[in-house]
Formats: structure tokens, sequence, C-alpha cells
């Protein structure tokens, strides 16, 4: 007993009723997905590198690819804005071990859009084309970073490529439209996922406008665009959220976001499942939990063990989610906090089990 109370003091959950502010939702009920998450391992770890976002994709050679921000520094800021590259990780089982196959995308250290730190990967495949979205910036030094993110598109008919990026640089979203509601946005055109749907393509990004961030919408009749922002955001949050993942799912598109003060679902550091018919208009009455803190779902979690390398909260960052058979199969993420107590972030892995 007394453990099930502390996990449950770590985890936030006796706090649900506590306000984070004026905005604070009473505790949302569990997604579908969070009802039956099942902490598997680690699928990446790396002693010579910071790993974040792991976007994860089934190859037509059977086995699972991963494609990982990485950098050598052993801090999370500022060296994802600075030194992040992507890496290419493969396994034989989509709960890993993983294994580094090659370097995808890396700065062009010249002077353009993606100068410095691909980072934040999207990874989908479109007909015989795999598709690798990221972001990047042209300067790291704060100004004018963040604003000066954009996001950017590379396609390759392997997934080992090699990557050829679209248009002239591969650049196909950013802020600096002025007829648009995220014009000059503080955060830039970020963190993409995409989803092909009903004969478009459809990149979702974080961003700002008046009410802070949101999430919005750049649409396009072509993959390599052009895309064009719609007219407002796509969610109808409270407090700051990130790092989407979108998939399509019986009949509606979900979007899996952070929820980093608890002001949408309840849980500080969970996550937001959105969900929507149209893939345009995401409300937050129909928001599930997506799933909770990391403790939550790993048995041996111990405080004294952890090492806090980055963030307030033992939180999932980045989620992405692995589709098997067009059904949400793994959902993969790192965190800020090491609970093995090694000095390097790495990505976790859990298993989607459904209640049927």
């Amino acid at each position: 007993m007394v453990r099930v109370i502390i996990c449950l003091s770590l985890l936030g959950l006796t706090s649900l009723n506590t306000a984070f502010g004026q905005h604070q939702k009473s505790a949302a009920e569990l997604s579908f997905i969070a009802k039956g998450l099942e902490w598997k391992g680690i699928a990446i770890q790396d002693e010579n590198y910071t790993i974040w976002g792991c976007a994860p994709i089934q190859g037509e050679d059977g086995k699972t690819h991963l494609f990982a921000a990485r950098w050598p520094e052993k801090n999370v800021n500022p060296a994802w804005r600075k030194s992040s590259e992507i890496a290419h990780y493969v396994s034989d089982n989509p709960e890993g071990p993983f294994t580094c196959s090659d370097v995808a995308i890396k700065g062009t250290g010249k002077d353009t859009w993606d100068k410095y730190a691909p980072h934040n990967p999207e990874i989908k495949k479109v007909g015989d084309k795999y598709v690798l979205l990221y972001i990047a910036n042209t300067d790291y030094h704060q100004p004018p970073h963040p604003g000066n993110q954009s996001t950017g598109m590379a396609i390759s008919t392997s997934p080992y490529g090699p990557w050829k990026k679209v248009g002239s640089d591969g650049q196909i979203l950013h802020a600096n439209n002025p007829s648009k509601w995220n014009y000059k946005s503080r955060n830039g055109a970020v963190n993409p996922a995409f989803l092909e749907f009903n004969g478009k393509f459809y990149l979702y990004f974080k961003t700002s406008g008046k009410d802070g961030l949101k999430y919005g919408l750049a649409i396009a009749d072509d993959l390599e665009g052009p895309y064009t922002i719609t007219d407002s955001p796509v969610t109808s949050n409270q407090g700051t959220l990130e790092d989407g993942t979108v998939f399509a799912y019986q009949d509606h598109i979900y979007l899996l976001t952070t929820d980093n003060h608890g002001h949408n679902t309840g849980i500080k550091g969970g996550g937001t499942l959105w969900k929507s018919t149209d893939g345009i208009n995401f409300k937050l009455e129909d928001a599930t939990i997506g799933y909770r803190t990391l403790p939550s779902y790993y048995a041996d979690y111990d405080v004294r063990k952890v090492t806090k390398i980055y963030g307030g909260d033992p939180k999932l960052e980045r989620p992405k989610i692995l589709m098997i058979g067009n059904k949400p199969a793994y959902l993969y993420g790192p965190s800020g906090w090491n609970f093995f107590g090694g000095d390097r972030t790495v990505c976790h892995v859990l298993k989607i089990n459904f209640d049927e």
C-alpha cells in the first residue's frame, strides 16, 4: 500500500483536482491508448549521444525503422537547437533493441533555412515513397531562435536513403505569411505530424498566434506542396501543448500531443488524445488522456535512481505512434529523466494493448 501511494503521488494523480491555473480542466477519461499501455523497454540508448524524438515506421523489409534526433552533447538545451541530426535505427522487432544504420539528415552548415539542427523527425509512407519531415533553424542563438524555425521534407524510395529534399532546398512550411494567423510566430512552424487524408496531404504543426501555442494545419493537393495554412488553429487547447503525432483509426483522425501543465487532461506531463471526424476541428470536450506520466507504466521506477537531465516531470516527450495493420500498435518517445541513472536520455517503447 505504501508503494502505491508513493507512485500515485509521483504521477500527479493525487492532485488531479488541484488547480494548475485558472484554465485547469478536471481529469479527463483514459483513452483507448492510455488504458492498455505496457512499457516494453528501451528502444534506443547510446553512450555517445543524447536521444530525442523517435519516429517509427514498418519497412517492406519486415523491420521496424526509427528516425531519431540525437546530438553528442549531454545537455538537451541548447544542444538540440545547435547540434541535432536525424539518425536512422533499425530492429527486427518493434520492441527493439535498435541499432544505428546511418544518418539521414544533417544541418547544412551553410546559409540555408536548415543550417542548424535537423530535429523532431516524422516519417510516413505515401505510395512507394518514404516521407521524412523535420525542423531546423538558421541560427541557434536566442534571439532569433525559436522564431526562425521551419519545417522541411525529404523523400526516398527506401528507409535507408538516399534522401532527396523536395523543391529547391526542402523547406515546405514557415511562419512568414502575413495573411496567416501565425504570422511571425515566436515559435516558427515546427513539430510536424503528417497524414494522407481524403486524397490530400495534411501537415499539422505547432505554432503560436494571439491565443498562444496551438496546433495548426497546412493542406496540399500534391505531396511536395505547396502547403497552404488554414485560416485558424485546429486545436482548442488550454495552456501549452507540443509534440504532435497523427493517425487515422476507425473513421476518426487522432492527434496525440503532450499536455505539459495538465490544463487539458488534468495530468501534468501527460498526453492529450484529440479526436476529429474531419481532421480540421479538434475540440477539447472530445479529448481524452493519451497517456499518463512514465512511472505509471514502468513498475520499477525509483526516484532515487533517476538522473534529471531535462524538464520538471518524469514524462514522455515527442510521442510517436507505430501503425501495424492500420491499427496503433506501439508508442515511442524519449524522456528528459533517465530512470536508470545514466547521464544520457533514452527512447522508450510502450505496447498499445486493446481491451477486446
